[in-house]
């Protein structure tokens, strides 16, 4: 079964009205944006559901394609036959995996970020202290600075852009297969909040992250070790410790004469 991104289901034998796309009409200004995706981006994700607020872990961090609306995993079981995608949390704003995006819709041009060794894209702006100035690369519609050869920072400012713009959406939509969205994707859904990463800055893609990383696991390597004699040294901090074990013996300086 294909769906197509402006709402309709396609067989072998019909052709059904499908999603929240209001039963496929291919009519449809192109540059408007499809229900789907206006309301991915303007929902709001890893809140408590409601209809399952006595349960825990009951952040809603999945979307529902076919009924356009965030869901969290005890729903799961309501949406079975629906293709489903997952949203993650980094920097304490919502991304999507690269790769199921572009199942949906065309990213290139966005600048991906890497996160658990996935790359992702955001899904929306972010707030920013300071603009692009100068000759710098920025996003075309936030001028967020970014690297080449890029042009968006999030998937709102590239569809933002081409409506602004009088592009046609249809250009970028594609139709995908519901078996990539399939509930037994979700097997395992870690929905504790583990991935977001606690930075309220200007942060780099790929590179930075992993050099971010690393930084946080040399801080966790340099915890007391319990195999460590203790001794009187424990007392004083490590940088005193090695800055004691370092000092030359010279010669000796008697106190100043009163």
């Amino acid at each position: 079964m294909v769906r197509d991104m402006m709402g309709t289901t396609t067989t072998t034998t019909s052709s059904s009205s499908g999603g929240c796309g209001g039963g496929g009409d291919m009519s449809m200004n192109m540059n408007e944006k499809p229900a789907w995706l206006e309301r991915l981006m303007a929902e709001t994700f890893f809140g408590g559901c409601g209809v399952h607020q006595d349960r825990r872990k009951n952040e809603k961090n999945v979307f529902c394609l076919h009924c356009c609306l965030s869901i969290c995993p005890h729903c799961l079981s309501s949406h079975r036959s629906h293709p489903l995608l997952q949203v993650r949390r980094y920097v304490y704003h919502d991304v999507i995996r690269l790769d199921d995006l572009e199942k949906l819709i065309d990213c290139s041009n966005i600048q991906p970020y890497t996160i658990n060794s996935a790359k992702v894209v955001f899904l929306n702006q972010r707030p920013q202290s300071r603009t692009c100035k100068g000759l710098a690369n920025a996003c075309f519609t936030c001028d967020r600075i970014l690297q080449e050869p890029f042009h968006f920072c999030s998937l709102s400012c590239k569809v933002d852009y081409m409506v602004y713009a009088g592009q046609s959406l249809g250009s970028i939509l594609h139709r995908f297969d519901e078996s990539d969205f399939a509930i037994s994707q979700f097997e395992g859904l870690r929905v504790d909040g583990s991935e977001v990463i606690d930075e309220d800055t200007q942060f780099a893609p790929s590179s930075s992250y992993s050099n971010t990383e690393a930084t946080s696991n040399s801080v966790i390597s340099c915890e007391p070790n319990n195999n460590v004699k203790k001794g009187k040294a424990n007392r004083f901090l490590p940088g005193i410790v090695l800055s004691l074990g370092s000092r030359r013996k010279g010669a000796p300086h008697r106190a100043p004469l009163s």
